[in-house]
């Protein structure tokens, strides 16, 4: 049974989740705050949300932006020195620690490394393949009304003979292009005043299209449509995540691949984008080299205001303390190790010897906020605590129930046969999520009160929805889950209600932890 549970598991992190599952997702989860058809995407990236048309809308040339081209623009150059520089370091760094393992561009290699020359190549370019509404994220920048994100993944425009079909070969690069839902100023079609709730009326509109393709994509940029009011004026920065290394399986490792995660923010004066730091990611090396850094973040983060923001979800560290890099090791799985960035920072199963957070710390905060009367959501436990520092980070996130290291792969739309391409164009943690920011833009529509806040990475923030209940983003198979015990006060109070539906039983990967996944029941 352990076997069948490791295969199990690796077919649920390989996949992200069961086509079954997606398909009988009616109506799909992602109406009204994602667009992911491959043919209207086609539409939308030919016309004025290709990369071109978004980075260099004053390019004298009408077609597609080869990377060789995206690259010489000036606005990209600290981009381009800042991903240089960072594989600088992890062949360094790889060579200090794994001497005995080579590694380069190629199969020969024990790490295979991801050539370098596909980002200025004049035979690559960014496709869109998805856009998505995160006014969840409103929190960050109220008067912006959050973001919308337009992903673009790199392809091979030389196409390639498979079978019988020609298809571009995508590479595991995306390109995510971030914008601000609202920008300062902004008016509506009438000539008033854009707001929130008008953003948020137009994607949820979008739900009850029944068209596709071009006739789509006409609709949402139409004159009062989801995108009309989306401009290059709105960008705020380039989120770049990509496949920096793959390690297949030998006789000394498992297979293992790593994801180099980079932000840069737009700056308005330079014109360029600039490296910044990623939102959240803890920088753990610094803080466990660094005594007085450490003893600041711990006061600050124990706070009781930014306690209580770290269970929302909404809290948003100091620049001092993050990183401006992040490698995200796959797959994780369900054992604490030193892969998972927030490993040694709390006190725990991994036996830390001199953690930042100890067991004091962690429930004299909990005391503290009942004392306040913060009602926290999520954080009821040390373990939760630790969970939380994980998966608020960015590489934390992408680590738990993603498709190997990226949450939105997107649509293949160059292929011969686009519907057919990609049958899960996002992880089990974004559709998970769809109910919850549905939930936001509707409040925002009726002029309600937002509620920004949201669980853990592994299980969904249901807001009184059923929609996901039996599905393996819930419940279902596949589901990460808690194995109760029968003696109620041994369970952690911050994942009791981890449970499966009917039929199904938590099978635990780790006894200690106690966490699995939801598969049938023993008979």
């Amino acid at each position: 049974m352990g076997h069948l549970i490791r295969s199990l598991l690796l077919l649920a992190l390989l996949l992200g989740g069961t086509p079954a599952s997606r398909a009988a997702d009616n109506p799909p989860l992602e109406r009204g705050a994602a667009i992911i058809d491959p043919f209207a995407l086609r539409a939308l990236d030919g016309g004025r949300f290709g990369l071109a048309r978004m980075l260099a809308p004053a390019r004298a040339e009408t077609g597609p932006l080869t990377n060789a081209e995206l690259f010489a623009l000036p606005a990209m150059g600290p981009l381009r020195k800042a991903l240089d520089d960072e594989f600088d370091r992890y062949i360094a760094r790889h060579k200090a620690e794994l001497p005995n393992e080579s590694i380069g561009v190629g199969p020969s290699f024990d790490f295979q490394l991801f050539d370098r020359a596909a980002l200025t190549s004049p035979d690559t370019r960014f496709v869109l393949s998805g856009i998505v509404n995160r006014m969840d994220r409103a929190y960050v920048d109220p008067a912006g009304c959050g973001e919308i994100r337009l992903i673009y993944r790199l392809t091979q425009t030389k196409a390639a003979e498979i079978g019988e079909a020609s298809v571009s070969p995508r590479l595991p690069m995306t390109l995510n292009l971030v914008l601000k839902a609202k920008r300062d100023g902004q008016a509506d079609a009438n000539g008033a005043a854009m707001t929130c709730g008008e953003i948020a009326r137009r994607w949820l509109a979008t739900a009850d299209l029944r068209i596709t393709g071009a006739e789509l994509a006409a609709a949402l940029t139409a004159k009062g449509g989801a995108l009309d009011s989306v401009m290059p004026e709105n960008i705020l920065r380039i989120e770049t995540n990509l496949q920096i290394a793959h390690a297949p399986k030998s006789a000394v490792r498992d297979f293992r691949t790593d994801y180099l995660m980079k932000v840069f923010d737009y700056d308005a004066n330079t014109r360029a984008f600039e490296e910044a730091p990623l939102e959240d990611e803890i920088d753990r090396a610094r803080l466990l080299a660094d005594k007085d850094l450490r003893r600041e973040f711990k006061d600050w983060l124990l706070n009781p205001a930014h306690f209580g923001e770290l269970d929302r979800g909404t809290l948003l560290i100091p620049d001092k303390f993050l990183a401006k890099g992040a490698i995200a090791p796959t797959p994780v799985g369900f054992v604490v190790s030193e892969l998972q960035p927030a490993f040694g920072l709390v006190a725990g199963e991994d036996g830390t010897s001199d953690p930042i957070f100890s067991e004091g710390d962690v429930v004299g905060a909990l005391r503290e906020a009942a004392e306040r009367d913060i009602k926290l959501q999520n954080i009821r436990s040390v373990a939760g605590f630790e969970r939380r520092l994980n998966d608020i980070t960015c590489a934390g996130c992408h680590q738990t129930r993603g498709i190997g290291g990226f949450h939105f792969p997107g649509v293949d739309w160059m292929a011969a046969k686009p519907s057919n391409t990609i049958v899960v164009p996002a992880s089990p943690h974004f559709f998970g999520d769809q109910v919850r920011r549905r939930d936001i833009l509707a409040a925002f529509r009726d002029g309600r009160e937002p509620d920004f806040s949201r669980g853990f990475s592994s299980r969904p923030q249901l807001r009184g929805s059923t929609e996901l209940a039996g599905t393996e983003y819930e419940d279902g198979w596949g589901a990460h889950c808690y194995a109760q015990s029968s003696k109620a006060s041994e369970n952690d109070p911050s994942f009791r209600s981890w449970n499966c539906a009917e039929g199904l039983a938590c099978q635990a990967m780790t006894p200690a932890s106690r966490m699995g996944m939801c598969f049938v029941k023993n008979r």
